[in-house]
């Protein structure tokens, strides 16, 4: 029972997915609306910077700055003996 209620699920998720491709018109992306006025387009270099190497060194900063903040003690500390 529980394979068919896969089966059906998975059925329905692909038939869903091929229909909204279906109805999606990437045609219309051809036609310019009233107001339009996109920009020049980005270099290979802008679009690896902006999308690739900021993000890295946001997140090395944030690290950074976490790590170097961050006021805990990160020794162990000594069992008591009994």
């Amino acid at each position: 029972m529980d394979k068919k209620n896969a089966l059906r699920a998975g059925t329905l998720a692909a038939g869903t997915t091929l229909m909204m491709l279906l109805m999606s018109s990437p045609a219309l992306a051809l036609t310019r609306d009233d107001g339009d006025d996109p920009g020049s387009g980005l270099s290979v270099i802008e679009t690896l910077g902006l999308y690739v190497i900021a993000p890295i060194a946001l997140f090395v900063i944030i690290a950074g700055l976490v790590m170097v903040l961050d006021k805990s003690d990160r020794r162990p500390k000594a069992k008591a003996k009994a």
